[in-house]
């Protein structure tokens, strides 16, 4: 398969030759299939294709089908919709990766989508993640530009220089509009300014949130990548009452554990890994801003992976307690 392959459906042959590569994988302990059929290396593949691969998982029990959606603008229902179908029609679990409606005249439109989602709930099993921001960051693409009300440049290779501002200013300077400006700043990434704070809280609430970054390490970031979690022990939980903090702790805890199969982890009790977190509810924080990405959040004293005291007393330590987790692992 060569790239220019992907302007068009796999033919059978190829989809034959991902369902072995993917049976490779999931015998190696993969959690699943992951889609990203926003962008263009996949959104030629239909609902078909997609579905032809998803049930191979079904051989490999608590393998998941995880799908950032085919559109989460004018076509997020729509979407959801396909999303619910895949996993239906190939019997596996669903999750839809930080689910989100984007464009201003599309806010609000969560609440059809969980609706859409809490019927299928009664038939399969649907989860999904969402990161405590307005701001998305993907790549920077032309397409991408025509829903954000602001957008944020960052690592662009063709124009460092411009690393930091606005698009709009960008383009200004390059006398074009924002669509011909990310193509010649491309390839770069960019934080797009384009959700509802409503939308986030109804989805945040919903009992099969779990809570996710979806943090993309590099020089320039967005602050998600530092700060989502205190984030929302801090200003969704203590400020804003969106959550208790129970609630919080089970979203970033045992509900993610649960859903992608991590055996004994994800809880405070006898005989499971020791992964733990010690903060002070009063002051928990995040820091990190899109002026200042990484600055460290306030309240964490302690944190232990598998036992190893990786933070003590607020300060790194240099131990590594990490390690592969594989699905159904012990």
């Amino acid at each position: 398969m060569t790239l220019e392959d992907t302007d068009a459906p796999a033919s059978e042959g190829q989809i034959a030759a991902m369902r072995v590569l993917l049976e490779e994988a999931l015998q190696a302990g993969v959690l699943g299939l992951s889609t990203g059929l926003a962008y263009p290396v996949a959104r030629h593949a239909p609902t078909d294709e997609v579905v032809a691969l998803s049930q191979t998982l079904a051989a490999f029990p608590g393998a998941l089908y995880i799908t950032h959606m085919r559109d989460e603008r004018d076509r997020v229902e729509e979407s959801v919709g396909e999303t619910i179908a895949i996993g239906r029609r190939a019997g596996v679990p669903v999750v839809i990766s930080h689910h989100k409606c984007i464009g201003r005249h599309n806010y609000g439109r969560s609440a059809k989508t969980l609706s859409m989602i809490d019927s299928a709930l009664r038939h399969q099993d649907i989860a999904m993640d969402v990161y405590p921001y307005e701001a998305s960051s993907t790549v920077l693409l032309p397409e991408l530009t025509r829903h954000a009300e602001r957008i944020l440049v960052i690592d662009s290779a063709a124009h460092p220089e411009f690393n930091g501002l606005e698009l709009s200013k960008v383009a200004e300077k390059m006398g074009c509009d924002q669509e011909e400006a990310a193509r010649r700043l491309s390839p770069a990434r960019g934080i797009y300014f384009q959700m509802s704070p409503e939308d986030i809280n109804r989805i945040m609430q919903h009992p099969r949130t779990m809570i996710g970054s979806d943090g993309i390490p590099g020089p320039q970031a967005h602050p998600r990548l530092w700060g989502t979690f205190p984030r929302v022990l801090g200003r969704y939980v203590r400020e804003d009452g969106v959550l208790p903090l129970e609630e919080a702790i089970r979203k970033m805890t045992s509900l993610p554990a649960q859903i992608f199969g991590f055996a004994r982890r994800g809880r405070l009790q006898e005989g499971f890994h020791a992964d733990l977190v010690a903060f002070d509810a009063e002051t928990v924080l995040d820091l990190a801003d899109y002026d200042t990405p990484d600055r460290p959040s306030a309240g964490i004293e302690h944190v232990f992976v598998n036992g190893v005291a990786v933070l003590a007393n607020g300060a790194v330590t240099g131990a590594r307690g990490g390690r592969f987790v594989a699905r159904g692992e012990a």
